[in-house]
């Protein structure tokens, strides 16, 4: 719930891809990873990680994969390198160890154990390599032993049956307990093959703020981009230079932060949204149906748009507009980041859990509106 909240501040986070590496072969997966797919070196993350400190740190550390719990060491370190100056860690797993049943293994315990927030993806493609069962038995014992546990699953749209009945038995077996995030899977990865996608509305042009582009996404081979686009990340789509923030094999923390919040063009998505930015500054005639994310990729083709940006980006106006938007959507709040990014029928599912009460507030280094 709080990670959603200040997801559109820049910055607040950062999200590591530690593996493309998976035991398992669901059907839908996004980043079609396999056991053998390519890895890098733990240094090259761990590294990174050292380069926070007290006073410059994002706030939330995510880790993901692939598998991440494949490299539970690296998980552990970068965990407890993030609490040591203040931030909060995340990781999200798949528990390939829960397949036959059995304890959690000792070295992947302990990377749970030093996060802050767990969570386990479940979906009908996940039940056909981990039964439900299992998951739910995990996370019983995490829960037990007061761990902070929650749940991210997908499905076909709001009218998926699967999701009616998983999403009830998880309400009755955990007493409303464990707050769940629900999306609609996406066209990546392994999905490609198989998912329909609706055709693009059309309409007039309006300004789309898009939150996702605020936290800096370091991609299996160190590269860190603006947005965690899957064809993006892998290449399927030429990487576009506004979204390119560097390489953690040579830039640090504070380099990576500086460039995600100062980038004229990510501050301009962020604040307008990429067909806004086609259709006001572009040369040509607008970005017709290319769609909203297929637009963003092709806006450093166009001289005209990183231009303009650029120019506008120095004026006080410009800078005022985009701090109301991050205060906008800072104060919309969790559920409504939900809304737009998952499937709005469950998007209030998120709030399982805290019994009524608001969630904290971040720390004091971020504030809406006055991102350091």
């Amino acid at each position: 719930m709080e990670i959603l909240r200040y997801r559109p501040v820049p910055a607040a986070a950062v999200f590591f891809g530690i593996t493309r590496r998976c035991p398992l072969h669901c059907k839908h997966c996004s980043t079609s990873s396999m056991l053998d797919s390519e890895e890098y070196p733990e240094q090259l993350f761990r590294g990174f990680a050292e380069t926070f400190t007290p006073e410059n740190r994002p706030e939330f550390v995510l880790m993901s994969g692939g598998e991440a719990l494949l490299r539970p060491r690296l998980v552990q370190d970068i965990a407890e390198l993030s609490r040591a100056v203040g931030a909060r860690s995340h990781v999200l797993s798949g528990l390939y160890f829960a397949q036959h049943g059995g304890r959690i293994p000792p070295a992947v315990k302990r990377a749970i154990d030093a996060v802050d927030h767990f969570s386990a993806s479940l979906d009908v493609f996940h039940e056909e390599e981990v039964p439900r069962a299992a998951v739910f038995r995990v996370l019983k014992e995490l829960m037990d032993e007061g761990k902070h546990v929650s749940l991210q699953l997908t499905g076909t749209g709001p009218g998926d049956p699967y999701l009616a009945d998983l999403t009830a038995e998880v309400r009755r077996v955990f007493d409303d307990r464990v707050p769940m995030l629900v999306a609609p899977v996406s066209p990546h990865g392994r999905a490609d093959a198989w998912l329909k996608q609706a055709p693009l509305p059309q309409g007039a042009i309006a300004p789309a703020p898009c939150a996702v582009s605020a936290w800096p996404v370091i991609g299996f081979n160190g590269q860190v981009t603006a947005c965690g686009n899957q064809d993006v990340m892998d290449g399927k789509v030429p990487l576009p230079a506004h979204l390119y923030l560097g390489h953690i094999a040579k830039d640090d923390w504070s380099t990576i932060r500086e460039r995600a919040i100062g980038s004229p063009m990510v501050r301009a998505i962020r604040a307008t949204g990429p067909e806004y930015l086609m259709e006001r500054h572009g040369s040509g005639d607008g970005c017709g149906t290319a769609g909203y994310c297929q637009t963003c990729w092709v806006l450093s083709k166009d001289p005209a748009v990183p231009a303009t940006v650029r120019r506008l980006s120095v004026e006080p106006t410009t800078r005022l507009v985009e701090e109301r938007t991050e205060e906008l959507l800072v104060e919309a709040g969790a559920v409504s980041f939900a809304q737009q990014y998952g499937i709005t029928e469950y998007a209030e599912l998120i709030t399982l859990g805290l019994a009524g009460t608001e969630p904290a507030g971040v720390g004091s280094q971020w504030t809406a509106g006055s991102t350091p």
